[in-house]
């Protein structure tokens, strides 16, 4: 039976295991995770999706798993809307893991971009980059967003030794051209435009040695536009008409390149030519991009309203509400494409809580059933423990019975001096013994064979299993008194069926003949027996009958 219970409560954890995961196997998809993000960033990415952050319950798994879901999400430029408990897992790698440490700096750094603090995150990195003894091939995963997030502010003196430093400690040649191009950019916003126009001819140089076409037509749109920074116009028209003779009017840059006639000229004050090359810029943008080009188009209003101005001598209104609509516009898109994230992050969050849920829904029910079948199982259970019971209580009583038979038949002198000794008591007792009743409580086929044995032995009991006044008075002749004594001396303290049992337990009668006899069972016949030892005062290891046949050694 224990075998059963124990099958059914592991079939409970088996079922309560498949729909919650256990932090062991948690582990082992985020370190899969990790494997994976090194070459397939968008599995990595799926496989942390499938884990419910919630039930980790160990800080390194969760500090892991936040890391490797914030560090995939910058890989890919995905929303870090969020990620907010990056912070939670920069924290706890301080110190401890010196790559998870700058790794998970690097992401914090990217989420505080995210959401609007790049203050924060400049900040962020260069106490990064602050620090010692950390091998190049980890910082300068730091040093690119840094350099990155510095461009993008137009910082210059301060970017330009980060860049430098970029430069330096970069070893694949690809990325090692991007910092010199990072570096030329810090040159030019920190005012040094003659060494942005050195790093750039460098540049254009390798471009065309290794016929990079594309690379070499953006850095020569570059240089044209440093050129005009110098004031050196005339160069800058020169260098724009080269472009132009190489890849022709239609190329996917025209109206950039317009767009620089056109401040050339207005740098050499020639507001009508200037007019002329933007309406062109603007005219060709519309063909190229549309209406999706706010960023271009705000550049064309504030052009268009300087040259009204050089023109007329006054500034329109109309041109500086462009201006102004033109950035509510990138500020409008901007702002949403941001709240589009954070409903994208909240979709993603209400249905990881769904599938939590359903899953939470799903262990209460087979938790419930598993709960019901086992209340079924300890209920049968139950049942037939009672009932194996009830037959073993039979057996003894059948045993019991088969004894006093057996010493009945085998008397010598039963019939002709039936008080002379116990024996005799023996054979009356079984005579009142009401076997019919036994045999309707538990009619098996033994019972019956056990009646056929004793039919010619009959008895007198009034409806009850045996006639105690003449017990009584039998014990009494037998034993000097001795039942008339005790009701005498503890009448006040013994109820009738302790009475009855101490008789019999005088006249030699076993635990189980008493139980046959009385009715009861054997464990209720031991309970009364620690009664009547508490009742009387009996010793623990005292007999009770020696006791109650010698009070003196008590």
């Amino acid at each position: 039976m224990k075998r059963i219970i124990y099958g059914i409560i592991a079939v409970i954890a088996f079922y309560a295991a498949s729909c919650t995961k256990s932090n062991s196997q948690y582990g082992k998809d985020i370190d899969r995770a990790e494997k994976v993000m090194l070459y397939d960033t968008d599995s990595a990415l799926s496989i942390l999706d499938a884990i419910d952050p919630s039930e980790l319950s160990v800080d390194s798994m969760r500090a892991k798993y936040h890391y490797l879901k914030a560090y995939g999400n910058m890989s890919r430029n995905h929303s870090m809307i969020g990620d907010s408990l990056i912070s939670f897992a920069h924290n706890y790698f301080r110190g401890k893991d010196i790559e998870k440490d700058i790794q998970s700096g690097i992401a914090f750094a990217w989420y505080k971009f995210w959401v609007g603090d790049t203050p924060g995150a400049i900040a962020l990195l260069d106490s990064i980059a602050g620090l010692s003894a950390v091998p190049d091939s980890i910082m300068v995963r730091a040093l690119r967003v840094r350099t990155l997030l510095g461009a993008a502010e137009y910082q210059g003196r301060q970017l330009v030794p980060l860049a430098k430093r970029l430069y330096r400690i970069e070893t694949d040649p690809l990325r090692k051209t991007e910092a010199r191009y990072m570096l030329s950019s810090a040159y030019e916003y920190a005012g040094e435009t003659d060494s942005a126009i050195y790093i750039i001819d460098e540049l254009i140089g390798e471009a065309r040695n290794n016929r990079c076409g594309d690379k070499h037509f953006m850095l020569e749109i570059e240089k044209a536009q440093l050129l005009t920074e110098m004031g050196r116009n005339d160069e800058s028209d020169r260098l724009v008409g080269e472009i132009f003779s190489r890849a022709g009017h239609d190329n996917g840059a025209a109206d950039y390149l317009h767009f620089q006639y056109a401040i050339n000229a207005l740098n050499a004050g020639d507001a009508d030519r200037a007019e002329h090359h933007l309406a062109l810029a603007d005219s060709i943008a519309a063909g190229l991009r549309g209406d999706d080009d706010a960023y271009f188009r705000s550049y064309s209003n504030l052009l268009h309203a300087i040259i009204d101005f050089k023109q007329s001598g006054r500034i329109k209104l109309m041109h500086i509400n462009g201006l102004n609509n033109r950035q509510n516009e990138r500020f409008n898109r901007m702002k949403a494409s941001q709240w589009e994230s954070e409903r994208s992050a909240l979709r993603q969050n209400n249905r990881a809580l769904s599938l939590k849920a359903e899953s939470e829904h799903k262990t209460v029910i087979i938790l419930l059933i598993s709960l019901t079948s086992l209340l079924i199982l300890a209920g049968s259970s139950w049942l037939i423990i009672m009932r194996r019971q009830r037959e073993r209580e039979n057996e003894e009583r059948i045993e019991a019975l088969q004894k006093m038979v057996d010493e009945y038949r085998s008397a010598p002198n039963v019939r002709t001096n039936e008080a002379a000794d116990s024996s005799a008591l023996r054979s009356i007792m079984l005579k009142q013994l009401g076997i019919i009743k036994m045999v309707a409580e538990a009619p098996t086929e033994q019972n019956r064979e056990m009646l056929r044995r004793i039919t010619s032995l009959d008895g007198n009991t009034d409806g009850g299993l045996v006639d105690w006044n003449m017990v009584f008075e039998m014990i009494d002749n037998l034993y000097s008194g001795f039942h008339s004594k005790l009701l005498e001396m503890h009448g006040e303290l013994l109820n009738p069926k302790e009475v009855q049992i101490i008789v019999l337990m005088v006249a030699g009668f076993s635990t189980k003949e008493i139980s046959v006899i009385t009715g009861q069972t054997t464990s209720t016949i031991y309970v009364r027996k620690s009664s009547i030892r508490k009742k009387l005062g009996v010793p623990g290891k005292e007999d009770i009958i020696g006791f109650l046949k010698n009070p003196s050694r008590g």
